[in-house]
């Protein structure tokens, strides 16, 4: 699978690039992408500081953007 999405990319511009993150990130109880802090912070740092593993969230972002782009997601 190829990392789309990595740690050190700043929330904001990884959203605008794969609005798909928002809801994965809604789906954790996250408002990131609509948070202020979104401009300025990392994915990494802003998934990590709700308590969670920003690894294992990551990599669930990375498989539904490749399953988006394989066509076989419907959104």
């Amino acid at each position: 699978m190829k990392k789309r999405v990595t740690g050190d990319m700043n929330i904001l511009e990884a959203v605008e690039k794969y609005p798909i993150i928002a809801e994965v990130l809604m789906r954790y109880g996250l408002g990131c992408s609509g948070c202020f802090i979104s401009e300025m912070e990392t994915v990494y740092d802003g998934i990590a500081v709700h308590g969670l593993d920003p690894d294992i969230v990551i990599d669930e972002i990375n498989m539904l953007i490749e399953m988006q782009e394989n066509g076989e997601l419907d959104y």
